[in-house]
């Protein structure tokens, strides 16, 4: 599998959650920063493969 695919996947999933953090963020916000840290990790994840 192409290493572009994975960053591609990993980007979507942060867009994803990253959609999740502004959604619950006035409503539950402790729920809100773990998607945060999730969606960091991701971007993280991304560009650690790309290296």
């Amino acid at each position: 599998m192409p290493k572009e695919v994975v960053v591609i996947g990993l980007l979507a999933l942060a867009g994803f959650l990253a959609g999740g953090v502004y959604t619950t963020w006035k409503t539950a916000k402790v729920l809100a920063i773990i998607l945060l840290v999730l969606t960091l990790v991701a971007v993280g994840g991304a560009v650690l493969w790309l290296i």
